[in-house]
């Protein structure tokens, strides 16, 4: 596939990073020659300097016979107009568009092929907000995936020490919650995956995904770990765009929400715009700050300024000072590694950005697409087409598929019922298949195994 990233900024990079090593013909497009120079240099890749936006540029890059656009700046104006462009000069197939502005995108209306010819809005601000959610809503959860329209999710959870499936096989998991359906999809230990099976013994430290209906994810963490009790009282450091939003969910939700916000203007905006939350004026990374708001009875504390820095440093302080549960947003991978150890959850907008990005370019019929582990490996939900002759899956059991290394088909979704995955269940056609791949390098096998013939798209 012929793809053009417009943004050579941390998403662009890591989009193209993501599908660079999978046979792509990725072209990049920025002002920023020193940026762009780098990416070639890392990875394969073509680049083009210039402002995405202009048809000449964009003529240079190869928009003509290009497959997709991906429009990626920093600005919402240029990756608009660009798809503009792209659509009525050249027709570009599919557009894709980052925008951030609320703005633009509570005007839906605006985004369709008689006004502004996007084809899919990609909003990180959105995203990552609903993600923070989601982790607040399974208390002791370290990620929470959506698939089947939220019908059911899956799971990630490190297993303590004590907890009453630790030192005990998978298979013990019915005698404890029974009556529950769940699959465990992966099983991280010491860093490798390992591909479950009902022998196998869970050890402590292990990352856990298992896929389950929502009703039944807080009894199945409870196996893994000691149940944290529903979240209360958050504080946010950092009222920007991600911090507003989610200021605004969690109000709505009952939960007791404080903003932190070291500029004085945007606190005040802040405080006139939420209608239940504090708004504080003042620096997250102030010690004296946090012991008068309670930092050691507050739930869930989140960084989620634009400042890796800061962030990291309220977040180490506030774990320091007796929060229960920190969370932090970091853009640049190699300060993960650093903070891990500090504090509960690292979140990377990228890789959630990436997630809704890959939905659009993974070939077959993908309703999610879900990066995890730092890319490392993806769990994606593909609908089913064709029929025996025509599909290499429709009318075969799970067992005979053959699927590619370290890839788990983990739950079927048929109609309105969902299906845990056994060896024994046959394959229809419209069947969404969820799965994880625990190495992303054998995520084309997988695309080409759920592929009508050999040009379905």
């Amino acid at each position: 596939m012929k793809i053009l990233i417009l943004g050579a900024g941390q998403v662009g990079h890591s989009v193209a990073e993501s599908l660079a090593n999978e046979s792509n013909d990725i072209t990049i497009v920025d002002t920023n020659a020193v940026a762009l120079r780098d990416l070639r240099e890392k990875l394969d890749v073509r680049v083009e300097v210039g402002q995405a936006s202009y048809p000449r540029v964009l003529e240079r890059a190869g928009i003509e016979d290009a497959d997709m656009l991906i429009a990626v700046t920093n600005s919402d104006e240029i990756n608009m107009v660009a798809c503009q462009v792209a659509h009525t000069l050249y027709r570009t197939p599919t557009k894709i568009a980052r925008i951030r502005s609320s703005h633009y995108l509570d005007r839906k209306e605006l985004f369709n092929a008689d006004a502004v010819p996007i084809d899919v809005l990609i909003s990180p601000e959105q995203l990552v907000t609903e993600y923070i959610f989601r982790l607040i809503s399974h208390p002791g959860a370290s990620q929470v995936l959506n698939f089947a329209n939220g019908r059911v999710q899956m799971v990630g959870v490190k297993a303590l020490q004590g907890s009453p499936l630790v030192g005990y096989p998978l298979l013990a998991l019915k005698d404890h919650i029974p009556g529950i359906k769940a699959r465990v999809a992966a099983i991280f230990r010491r860093g490798k995956p390992i591909i479950p099976k009902l022998e196998t013994v869970v050890e402590a430290d292990d990352e856990i995904f298992f896929i389950a209906s929502p009703k039944h994810i807080r009894a199945i963490i409870s196996e893994l770990r000691k149940l944290d009790k529903p979240y209360k009282r958050i504080i946010l450091a950092g009222g920007g765009n991600i911090g507003n939003r989610l200021a605004r969910l969690l109000e709505d939700s009952r939960y007791q929400v404080k903003v932190i916000e070291m500029n004085g203007e945007r606190a005040a905006k802040l405080a006139e715009r939420l209608d239940k939350t504090i708004v504080l004026e003042g620096d997250a990374a102030d010690e004296t700050l946090l012991s008068e708001e309670n930092i050691e009875n507050t739930d869930v504390f989140i960084a989620t300024t634009n400042d890796d820095e800061a962030n990291i440093l309220s977040s180490m302080l506030a774990k320091r000072l007796g929060a229960k549960r920190v969370m932090c947003l970091i853009n640049r991978p190699s300060y993960v590694d650093l903070v891990e150890s500090s504090i509960d959850i690292a979140i990377s907008p990228q890789q959630v950005t990436i997630g809704a990005l890959l939905t659009h370019v993974r070939r077959g019929d993908m309703v999610a697409v879900h990066a995890l582990r730092r890319g490392s490996a993806e769990a994606l939900e593909v609908i089913v087409h064709g029929d025996y002759k025509t599909s290499r899956v429709v009318g075969r059991r799970l067992d005979e598929l053959g699927l590619p290394p370290g890839t788990t088909i983990c739950a079927l979704v048929r109609g309105e019922d969902v299906l845990m995955a056994m060896d024994d269940i046959i394959i229809n056609a419209d069947d969404h298949i969820i799965i994880f791949v625990t190495d992303k390098r054998y995520v084309p096998a997988v695309e080409k195994l759920f592929q009508v013939g050999i040009h379905f798209f």
